[in-house]
Formats: structure tokens, sequence, C-alpha cells
């Protein structure tokens, strides 16, 4: 057999391999996305027919009833949006610039007090002070009751993400940059914005997403301490919505509504509606971060 038909031979099973790799990848991609178009599905479906036939791809008849309860109170729905989206994005800059200094510092080898610090953080994932202590901090000692900084500051500080962010840095960031820097005479401050930074995206960005999702996802620091209607953010105002449709369902017999109203009552399309009101937004947010993951994949090393 000559050597060109050996070529011949070995691209045809290369690309036979690419389309079985592809296959899979796009199956499994395919697998990630169906769960959610399926919720998308299924809040277009009117309620009768979810109840008489169950959950079916191409439902019998569409509907906009589960949407159009949840936008009942669309001025409180924006406003709600409105919190959500400002404490997400303020609370994720906070939060990345603490936890990304923090990190840096104890990362560096010549902090004298690097490993207090490193077990200072690290202590608090195996041990905290608890639910009362933490809400009186928060609402006695700094007099964040009722405030919006309360559903920012409680999520500023992560220990894990920290740990994280450190490890980054220790294997990502030669020592030999950061001592070139210092030839420049450049200071901590400036080594850190010039030349850690550009190096540190992919964490940064990781780092950035979990905060993210964590900010947006966040319930329960509104139900311990906001009490003003304008300050509910979406999680928690979607969370009473629902929590008072399944209480005039519970007590249909003393409800003034009437039974036919109380079985049209978009009850499971309606879950499935605030489901992808709270998802869709945050989806935009991957394409953002996984664009520095991507180009963080090449970037630093030093040359010798």
């Amino acid at each position: 057999m000559s050597r060109r038909t050996k070529q011949r031979d070995f691209h045809q099973l290369s690309k036979v391999w690419n389309i079985i790799f592809n296959s899979i990848a796009g199956l499994f991609a395919f697998l990630c996305v169906f769960p959610f178009l399926f919720v998308v599905i299924i809040s277009f479906t009117d309620e009768s027919v979810l109840a008489r036939n169950g959950y079916r791809l191409i439902p019998e008849k569409w509907s906009l009833a589960a949407y159009r309860y949840v936008f009942e109170t669309a001025d409180t729905l924006l406003q709600s949006y409105g919190v959500t989206i400002f404490v997400t994005i303020v609370g994720t800059i906070v939060s990345l610039l603490i936890i990304s200094l923090y990190a840096y510092a104890v990362s560096r080898k010549s902090f004298r007090y690097r490993n207090f610090f490193s077990f200072f953080a690290f202590f608090t994932m195996l041990f905290n002070g608890g639910l009362v202590p933490t809400y009186i901090v928060v609402t006695q000692l700094l007099g964040l009751k009722d405030s919006v900084w309360a559903l920012i500051l409680p999520m500023a500080v992560n220990a894990f993400y920290i740990m994280i962010l450190r490890t980054f840095y220790t294997s990502s960031v030669p020592d030999a940059i950061v001592e070139s820097g210092k030839i420049d005479g450049a200071g901590e401050f400036r080594i850190f914005l010039k030349l850690v930074l550009p190096l540190s995206l992919p964490g940064l960005a990781t780092i950035a997403l979990f905060s993210t999702l964590g900010y947006w996802n966040d319930w329960f620091n509104a139900l311990l301490y906001i009490d003003s209607p304008n300050l509910v953010p979406l999680q928690s105002m979607l969370m009473r919505i629902e929590t008072s449709m399944q209480f005039i369902l519970q007590n249909s017999q003393n409800s003034s509504l009437s039974l036919e109203a109380l079985r049209s009552m978009p009850q499971d399309t309606s879950r499935m509606a605030m489901v992808v009101l709270a998802t869709g937004p945050i989806i935009f947010a991957y394409p953002f971060f996984q664009r520095y993951f991507i180009q963080g994949l090449t970037v630093g090393a030093v040359k010798e």
C-alpha cells in the first residue's frame, strides 16, 4: 500500500471520527438545552389541556394565561426586575473587587501575614456565627434593615471564592512578572492592575459568574431584611406570587372566587412562566463570561 493511499485512508477515518464526536457533542448540548425549552413550551400550554393530557412537546392548545396572570402586577414585576438587576451588577462588582484584592494579597509569598489571613478566610468555611448573630449584625450593628445594601453586603465576600482565586493567582501569575514590575518601579496596586489582572481574566470571570448567579437567584436575604415592597427582588416577588396562589387554592372553600375561576387559574403553567422569567435574562450573562474564558486559555507564559 502506497504512502498516498495510507494518508487518504487516514483522512477518511479522521472525518468519520470527527462526525461521531461532533454528533456526541451535539447530542450532549441538546440534552442540556432541552429541559429549558420544555419549560418554555409548558409555560405556553393551556392549563386545562395540561391537566387533561399531561406534559407534551406539542400542546393541544396554546395559551398566554400563565404570563397574563404573572403580569397582572406588571408595575411590581418591572420594579423587582430593576432591583434584581441593580443588586446583581453592583453586588458582582463589589464582590469581585474585595475577593480579587484579598486573594491577591494572600497569594503573594512576600506578604508577612498571608498565613493568618488565609486561615482567617478558611476558618469561616468550617464555622459560622449562625443565622441569629448574622441577623443582629446586619440589622443592628450595620443598620441595613430594609435597605438595598442588605441584599449586597452579606454576600459580598465568599471564602470559597477567595481560595479558588488565590490558587489561580499562585498557579497562573508567575513571580517573575511581579518581580519585573517591582524592578521597573511599579507599586503593588499598579502591578495588580497592569500585570496581574490581564493574566487573571479567566479566574476573575469565573468568580464574577458565580457571584452573578448568587445575587440573581438570592431570595433569602430579602425574606430576612426587606419589608418595603419597593425593594423586593425578582426571586422573592415570584415566590410570593406562587405562595399566594397556593393559599387561594388550598382555601378555595372560603374564597370569594367562583369555582370555574379557581379551576382556570394557571397553577402549573404559571410556575413554568416564573422559571422562564427568572432564568431567561441570566442566560445572556453566559456568552459575556465565556468570551473571557476562551481569551484566557493562551494567556500568560514567562519567556526565557
